[in-house]
């Protein structure tokens, strides 16, 4: 199956990642089909656009906009599925809803357009456990190195997590600067991301 000029995708695992295994029980961590943070984000390309060039291959593993796999309800209180559905196990997504890709054994690759930001710890003794409106690019466009401390607008990051990293993807044109004095910087990444 082919789209002209969307990518088709498969989920990786469930719609929904709201459960955790607990010794020998599974423990089921929120049932509200509404709420994002439990929806699945990673999926694996089936086919490409007709139409275009992409870095995009079959069988990449993308992470995507929450909205896909998502599950509804209209007016009447009726569960629906969102635009992208196709099948249970097929997708119909556009590049822009498309943040991250990767090749099998290779590292992430951001789409054009996006840096992802790791959080970094605050020094201060303070409540705050990360400093807020700055990071170090994990991945990025091109825009940026990897490794520059950078900082950004407020309310510009989308928190994500990608293989057990609290990650922030941010708009590169929302980074408004980069820092050239780093003192000892350390990516503040809680517990429960690593879990995830």
């Amino acid at each position: 199956m082919k789209s002209p000029y969307c990518f088709v995708i498969s989920p990786k695992g469930k719609r929904y990642n709201n459960t955790s295994s607990v010794e020998d029980k599974e423990l089921i961590l929120n049932t509200e089909v509404y709420n994002h943070e439990y929806v699945n984000r990673k999926a694996s390309v089936i086919s490409t656009p007709i139409v275009g060039s992409t870095n995009i291959s079959p069988q990449d593993e993308v992470i995507v906009h929450h909205n896909i796999f998502r599950r509804w309800h209209n007016i009447r209180g009726e569960e629906k599925n969102s635009k992208s559905f196709f099948d249970e196990n097929t997708y119909i997504v556009g590049e822009d809803q498309i943040f991250l890709y990767r090749k099998i054994n290779k590292p992430w690759q951001s789409m054009p357009g996006f840096c992802w930001v790791s959080p970094v710890e605050n020094k201060d003794m303070t409540v705050d456990k990360e400093q807020k409106l700055k990071g170090i690019i994990k991945y990025t466009d091109g825009s940026f190195n990897i490794g520059d401390l950078v900082g950004f607008m407020p309310s510009s990051e989308y928190e994500f997590v990608v293989d057990g990293e609290r990650l922030y993807r941010v708009y590169s044109k929302f980074i408004t600067i980069k820092y050239e004095y780093k003192g000892n910087e350390k990516t503040y990444n809680p517990s429960w991301a690593q879990s995830s």
